[in-house]
């Protein structure tokens, strides 16, 4: 039988000797029953509440390829603790014909799932209240709940037993002056944004030691998120602002903000580092800023097909609205020319005009009109052939109906009594008058024939796509159909303009030439392009074709 051996240990405070501890005794008990060794999977300091585990997610694909026979695990809760998530494990390992053995439980059947299902999930909440309380009894006892702000360090002390002492924070003084100055520039005036951008060109280490942003500094207030909302920095501890909760379908966990009574708050004067004087004006100013509001254009934003799709071709971040009409990089603006240079911005309505004037330059070429007519043709002589056979059904009902009227007459004349057929001979009589008005409404009809015009048609309808779509803008399936047929589009600046790379389906519809990819000049005005004659704008934009899918033909 070949055997996949399974490991797991759940966070950092363990030793990962635990992985080769397990897999030791996995490995013993597979010698002694004879079993084929196929592969081993692992997961360290992982959760067993989560399925979003490399290990596991390996281990399930090659069950799905019947790599092996057996998985050999040390308990059912190293697959996982979670009850859906080890009930679903357990079908899909069965469906694939592989057996679940563990060496506490033995061979898993559905009753193990079951009742183990159940106490590892019950388990896993009782451990999180014992944890939640142990917590709380820190906080109150004037401790860190967990976690370090900026500006602060995490001594390294010891009880008289040896023991780590856990809780305690000192103030890191040059962090702590980069607080301080932080609510200084905002408090007079200057911007998160700007603030970020100084601190970036002067190589300041952010938080996480990396570079700065603008949410790093304004954050949230109602959450306390971020600097200027940190109340630790003026001697009080707040714990118990936000609780978490994990979503089913990603494994990822959401915080949710608690009603303001179970907040915990204690004072701490000693990890004070914002004067009262300094955080009351940082305070006033936000408050100012909220009364105001900042998100006017967030509010009258108009929906554009390749809104949140639009990238950086230089640090790959995404272009985002920085005025009514005009994109630009958000790393650039947020964090300075020190992460991104690239300052260059794009009207939103101009790369959408020059997008539909590609695809419409390509539809006008010959080749894309001699595919429409051939897809014309097939479906013109698809809905001949059905009115052929319809037109043929309806004359074979006819003909049945008179050969059933005829019989019933001959029976009448053979002396069968006249009220046995009246009332079904006057039912067929109706249905074969509905069927013969059915047929000459047929008769009626215009034959489907080719325009002789076709090509001026083709040509007119084209023309118009892009009044269309605009027309199209408030149906909100057509928008959305639209913004499909997108992955990315990806700006990279020149000194003339922009080279564009498209990744989706819109790049294999349009299949433009790969050859010149001349610069998008994005001084043109709409009103300007050129539709139908140089090509010119089809030999600007570089299409990547979406993953699996071929060179698209076009149908309209």
């Amino acid at each position: 039988m070949r055997t996949a051996f399974y490991a797991r240990y759940s966070t950092d405070l363990q030793s990962e000797a635990s992985i080769e501890d397990q897999m030791r005794r996995l490995k013993a008990r597979a010698q002694q029953e004879g079993w084929q060794i196929a592969n081993s999977y692992s997961d360290a300091a992982t959760s067993g509440a989560s399925m979003m585990r490399p290990g596991i997610q390996r281990l399930m694909v090659d069950a799905a390829d019947c790599k092996f026979d057996i998985v050999l695990c040390e308990a059912l809760d190293r697959l996982s603790r979670n009850q859906s998530d080890i009930a679903r494990i357990y079908e899909q390992l069965t469906f694939h014909g592989v057996t679940v053995i563990t060496l506490s439980e033995g061979v898993v059947s559905e009753l193990h799932i079951g009742l183990k299902g159940t106490m590892n999930a019950l388990f896993l909440k009782d451990l999180a209240d014992k944890t939640r309380r142990g917590l709380e009894g820190r906080v109150r006892a004037g401790k860190s709940g967990g976690g370090k702000a900026f500006g602060y360090d995490i001594p390294l002390k010891f009880d008289a037993a040896g023991e780590k002492v856990a809780g305690e924070l000192i103030i890191h003084d040059e962090e702590a002056e980069t607080v301080r100055r932080i609510f200084a520039m905002y408090a007079d005036g200057m911007s998160p944004r700007k603030i970020a951008h100084t601190l970036n060109d002067e190589g300041v280490r952010g938080p996480q030691g990396g570079t700065w942003g603008p949410t790093t500094i304004h954050g949230n207030r109602r959450r306390g998120t971020g600097i200027i909302n940190n109340e630790l920095y003026i001697g009080r501890r707040v714990w118990n602002r936000l609780h978490y909760v994990k979503n089913p379908s990603t494994g990822k966990r959401v915080s949710r903000l608690n009603p303001e009574d179970q907040w915990i708050v204690e004072e701490a004067p000693d990890l004070r580092i914002v004067p009262d004087e300094l955080w009351e004006r940082a305070k006033a100013r936000q408050k100012a800023l909220d009364d105001i509001g900042t998100n006017f254009y967030d509010k009258s934003r108009p929906r554009y097909f390749w809104s949140g799709k639009v990238k950086c071709g230089c640090c790959g971040s995404s272009y985002i609205k920085i005025s009514k009409d005009h994109l630009g990089c958000t790393a650039s603006r947020a964090k300075g020319k020190t992460v991104c240079a690239n300052r260059k911005t794009i009207r939103m309505d101009t790369l959408e005009e020059q997008l539909l004037a590609s695809l419409q330059h390509h539809l006008m070429q010959p080749e894309s009109f001699a595919e429409f007519i051939e897809a014309f043709s097939g479906e013109l002589n698809r809905m001949q052939g059905e009115a052929r056979g319809r037109r043929k059904a309806l004359e074979g009902k006819i003909t049945k109906i008179e050969r059933q009227l005829d019989k019933a007459i001959d029976a009448i004349f053979d002396g069968a009594p006249a009220s046995r057929f009246k009332e079904r001979m006057e039912m067929r009589e109706a249905e074969k008058a509905d069927l013969k008005q059915e047929l000459s409404m047929m008769d009626k009809e215009a034959p489907l024939l080719l325009h002789t015009g076709m090509a001026d048609i083709y040509k007119q309808r084209v023309g118009k796509l892009a009044d269309a779509l605009h027309a199209n803008r408030e149906d909100l399936e057509a928008f959305n159909t639209m913004r499909s047929l997108l992955d990315t589009v990806t700006l990279h600046p020149t000194d003339k303009g922009f080279d564009i790379d498209l990744q989706g389906d819109l790049a294999t519809i349009l299949h433009l030439s790969a050859a010149g990819n001349k610069p998008l000049d994005t001084t043109t005005k709409p009103s300007e392009f050129d539709l139908g004659g140089s090509g010119a704008l089809a030999e600007q934009v570089k299409m990547v074709a979406g993953a699996g899918f071929e060179p698209a033909t076009f149908r309209l």
